[in-house]
């Protein structure tokens, strides 16, 4: 949508953004939407994420000097060790987004969480840069829990699509659980379908303690208390140790430069770092010369795709644990030596374990309200554990399932730490102004729709429904992917070329891209990917 609000809010779910758009109608800036939203998204897509998620929040308030990132990854539990899986190994995706290990002890159940982050950072955002009060922030989401959601398309979509290839079906993810085989099934043992109503009381009781007594009840107080005596009583590695401990990343935001424009993105773990590398890269050919989804444009940006990828699967962690060569990688020099190699015709190489591709699940929110205060958020429960502790309500992330079981390794299990994740919420300046806020949920591919719909607003001159609902590909192996609405005749010519083309059956995909761009006299249109259920609210 287009106009000349004085704010806009998009997100991936109607409810959320409706949740936030009243917030800013109210007065609230965009931090106090952007949390009103994020929490309310995880009542309406609680497999998406939710309080015990993770995930990166980039906030960026002219009037008050500030220009922050909060990463608040999940953190490997505190008695995890390096080789504690390593005999269970037998795979990896082909996508480089997990591993397969027997009994699918790092995917499914007590072992596969991670210490979440999400509530604490929310709650940080809202305290430090809102101007609501915390339980003000809550009320929506309390209120969407009290009164239960309806089923919609994409939340059932997941539902019965959203595992395979070697992880554990979703269906098993939603009854793990007491609560999940309750609430999430008809009287039939089926999946609730589309339309149906999900109820979920415990979840609205939890909000409530939340709103009340802050994120403290969850990482410090009765709530944690309960989840611990929860995990300890079914074998879990998380502790009330892991839950005191945990602690968000502040910093500011990692810088690249694109044809003029300065790019603000999020350090490693996340995604930023291989954004700025392929943005890099791409800036040395005439992307725009070769045609929007030519041939030639999916050739190019699929090397430099891989590039970016092979880079981050040799050098990209937590940079607490491992020494990540960050200026190296997001240096021009850098990128000019393999723009080079591609003009040259060489095909960059990603080695990996071949097995098909993990599903995508997370959820994005992005704002800007009257004062030009902008917010871009992405966060996630990774692939979901299927744990919800009794009287909870909330189901755990599963973040465990994208360590590497392999010690040593820039991916590897280690006490505390944080794994790699895609997620990139990401600001485009021009002439030092705000011109794109964009993220996207979709697991190792949100990096690579990011891009994509950053490169069709920049070079293409796209707004911003447009670049979001343009057909993306990808190549985060040797493979390309590409979904269904890309012709036949453009890819063949790869294939003759001996690239292994895979065709979605999906007209969408490649992440789902959801963003705000920014005009220079003020006016913003919106964009949420029709891939998903969302939209874009102008207030």
């Amino acid at each position: 949508m287009t106009s000349k609000p004085e704010a806009m809010i998009v997100a991936a779910q109607p409810e959320a953004a409706e949740a936030g758009a009243r917030v800013l109608q109210r007065g609230g800036n965009a931090v106090d939407a952007a949390m009103a939203a994020a929490l309310v998204q995880g009542v309406v897509d609680p497999q998406m994420c939710g309080i015990a998620g993770f995930g990166s929040c980039q906030i960026y308030m002219p009037g008050k000097g500030v220009h922050t990132t909060i990463d608040f990854h999940g953190k490997t539990p505190l008695a995890a060790t390096p080789d504690m899986w390593l005999d269970l190994l037998e795979g990896e995706t082909r996508d480089g987004f997990g591993f397969v290990l027997k009994g699918k002890v790092n995917d499914i159940g007590y072992n596969a969480v991670t210490t979440p982050g999400s509530l604490m950072a929310y709650q940080e955002a809202a305290n430090e840069f809102g101007s609501m009060d915390w339980a003000d922030i809550c009320a929506p989401a309390i209120a969407q829990a009290k009164a239960g959601f309806r089923m919609r398309p994409h939340v059932h979509f997941w539902w019965t699509h959203g595992a395979d290839f070697g992880r554990a079906e979703v269906a098993d993810r939603l009854r793990f659980s007491n609560t999940g085989a309750q609430i999430y099934f008809r009287p039939d043992g089926s999946i609730k379908k589309i339309g149906d109503h999900v109820a979920n009381p415990d979840l609205a009781n939890s909000l409530e303690r939340i709103a009340r007594h802050g994120a403290d009840i969850f990482y410090t107080g009765e709530m944690a208390e309960e989840i611990a005596a929860d995990f300890k009583a079914h074998g879990g590695l998380m502790s009330l140790d892991d839950l005191r401990s945990y602690r968000t990343t502040r910093s500011d935001p990692l810088k690249g430069s694109y044809r003029g424009y300065d790019i603000a993105t999020n350090h490693p773990p996340g995604g930023g770092i291989m954004l700025v590398e392929m943005l890099n890269i791409l800036e040395h050919f005439d992307l725009a010369a070769m045609g929007h989804n030519s041939t030639g444009y999916i050739r190019t940006v699929c090397e430099a795709m891989k590039a970016a990828t092979s880079d981050k699967d040799r050098f990209v962690g937590d940079p607490a644990f491992y020494d990540v060569p960050v200026e190296r990688l997001t240096s021009k020099a850098h990128a000019s030596d393999i723009a080079a190699r591609i003009k040259a015709g060489e095909r960059i190489s990603v080695e990996r374990l071949d097995l098909p591709p993990e599903p995508k699940d997370t959820t994005h929110v992005a704002v800007v309200d009257r004062h030009g205060n902008c917010v871009t958020m992405t966060h996630s429960l990774g692939m979901p554990s299927g744990v919800i502790s009794d009287g909870l309500g909330f189901m755990y992330n599963g973040c465990m399932a994208v360590f590497d079981p392999r010690p040593g390794r820039a991916g590897s299990i280690a006490p505390g730490k944080s794994r790699f994740s895609s997620v990139v919420p990401t600001i485009a300046f021009k002439q030092g102004k705000p011109h794109v806020v964009l993220g996207a949920p979709g697991g190792t591919q949100i990096v690579m729709g990011v891009m994509q719909s950053l490169l069709n607003v920049l070079d293409f001159g796209m707004d911003m429904q447009n670049a979001v609902s343009a057909p993306r590909f990808s190549s985060t192996s040797n493979a390309i992917d590409i979904t269904n609405r890309i012709p036949g005749y453009v890819v063949e010519p790869l294939e003759r070329e001996g690239y292994e083309v895979i065709r979605s059956p999906l007209t969408f995909g490649i992440a789902a891209v959801h963003g705000i761009r920014i005009g220079p006299d003020g006016r913003m249109d919106g964009g949420a990917d029709p891939g998903h259920d969302g939209v874009a609210l102008a207030v």
